[in-house]
């Protein structure tokens, strides 16, 4: 399969009702992901440019690891005023909106460029959902490609059926129905503790993810189409 079979974004939104900034303002920022991963990494650079371009007169504090809204509460902490800005993954809310879901579609963006191409193209239908739910998305970063992980070898389709998948979206559940696994929720912040108590033991993410979860102490198998 290929590494590539879902480019998936995170993109960083902010609700129209933010409040002015006065002397010193300081918005809560709740990011999904560890402090090392790269998209985090991308967001602290983010907070630390805008506290540079305002002469330090809005600070954002940066939570990371889903420590204060987990991956699937942000979007509605944002659009509820519990947090200023936030970073999502889109396709998480596919059940939303299928525009959501769009590069999380198998083979559709199977590169980087194709992905920049994807994400050009959809920004404008996705600007005007978003401003229609109070949000506004500020820029969004592609992940690496994906493979499949899994504690046991994988001959065939059928060597999925019944196993505990984990998904992260309403597309990577339909895989692993498609291919009779069984999906279990389980967000990112959450995978290592998911393989150490054999919550899962297959599932399909990037090598970033795989590396922030340290998946080579419970996994022994990787799949991509170049294998």
């Amino acid at each position: 399969m290929n590494t590539r079979l879902c480019t998936l974004i995170a993109a960083a939104a902010i609700g129209f009702a933010a409040p002015t900034v006065s002397a010193q303002t300081t918005w809560d920022m709740p990011t999904p992901y560890p402090a090392a991963n790269f998209h985090t990494e991308n967001i602290m650079q983010f907070a630390g440019e805008v506290d540079k371009a305002t002469a330090g007169k809005l600070k954002i504090t940066v939570h990371a690891g889903g420590s204060l809204f987990k991956a699937n509460e942000i979007k509605r902490a944002l659009q509820g005023g519990q947090a200023q800005i936030g970073e999502i993954i889109l396709g998480g809310y596919a059940n939303e909106n299928p525009l959501f879901g769009l590069d999380n579609v198998p083979f559709l963006a199977t590169s980087y460029p194709e992905a920049k191409k994807l994400a050009v193209t959809q920004k404008p239908a996705l600007d005007a959902m978003l401003a229609k739910q109070g949000l506004k998305m500020l820029f969004a970063v592609p992940w690496p490609p994906q493979g499949i992980f899994s504690a046991n070898p994988i001959n065939s389709a059928a060597d999925l059926k019944g196993v505990k998948w984990r998904a992260y979206s309403p597309q990577t559940s339909r895989i692993a129905e498609l291919v009779g696994a069984q999906p279990v929720t389980i967000q990112a912040a959450e995978l290592s503790q998911a393989l150490a108590t054999g919550a899962v033991a297959a599932f399909m993410t990037s090598g970033a993810t795989g590396y922030d979860s340290k998946v080579w102490e419970q996994i022994k198998y990787f799949y991509d189409a170049q294998a």
